[in-house]
């Protein structure tokens, strides 16, 4: 009973450790991202350090984030969730449904095409549908965490580009319906990628209600 006890009371901890280092994560990566926004202290930092090494050091700051927000987040699902509710399991649906135009946007801001015109800010909207699907279907803590700060900072970044001023910057040019046919082909690469692949084999869990391809 009493190891029990102590199996338990360990695995809470080491939870909560992994929650603490994913929220360090996020902290790092989405810090970073809002500073971007921070057009005066960014174009400070820029004068200081140079262009170059101020990419560096934003690269660096978003991977260490990024790298702590997973190791944090697997070693605390690893320990056991904890759950603040419970959604029905046809929210899974959502996520499926979802992740291909959200996969379709995110492409579309790289290969510009009427979607881009549409969109405005494709990316953005991309990793809105990401958040919103995955809120939907995780109602534990550290999923609620991951999933609902990045919502908030999507929404923030939305707002805050309306008063950025770049003068300057060189415009970004926008195909046309080809550019659209292309994102849609590589966008639906990447939504099967992440769910026959990524989401089995590094989450451990299947997307698609199948193992992934090989297993």
């Amino acid at each position: 009973m009493i190891a029990a006890r102590n199996g338990s009371s360990n695995a809470k901890e080491q939870a909560a450790m992994g929650l603490g280092i994913e929220i360090l994560g996020l902290v790092l990566f989405l810090g970073a991202h809002v500073f971007v926004s921070l057009r005066q202290n960014r174009a400070a930092l820029i004068s200081k350090l140079g262009h170059g090494p101020y990419l560096g050091l934003f690269s660096l700051v978003s991977i260490v984030g990024i790298l702590l927000i997973g190791f944090g987040f697997a070693r605390y699902r690893a320990e056991g969730l904890i759950p603040l509710w419970y959604p029905p399991p046809w929210t899974r649906h959502i996520v499926v449904a979802l992740m291909w135009p959200a996969s379709i946007a995110v492409v579309a801001a790289y290969i510009p095409g009427d979607i881009k015109r549409v969109l405005k800010h494709p990316m953005l909207v991309g990793v809105k549908l990401w958040a919103i699907a995955h809120l939907c279907a995780n109602g534990d803590l550290g999923g609620i965490i991951l999933f609902g700060s990045v919502l908030l900072w999507a929404g923030y970044d939305r707002i805050t580009l309306k008063y950025r001023s770049d003068a300057g910057a060189p415009a970004i040019p926008i195909g046309g319906r080809r550019n659209d046919l292309i994102a849609i082909v590589v966008g639906t690469v990447l939504y099967l990628a992440l769910g026959f692949l990524f989401h089995p084999l590094v989450i451990r869990l299947p997307a698609f209600g199948s193992p992934a391809f090989g297993s």
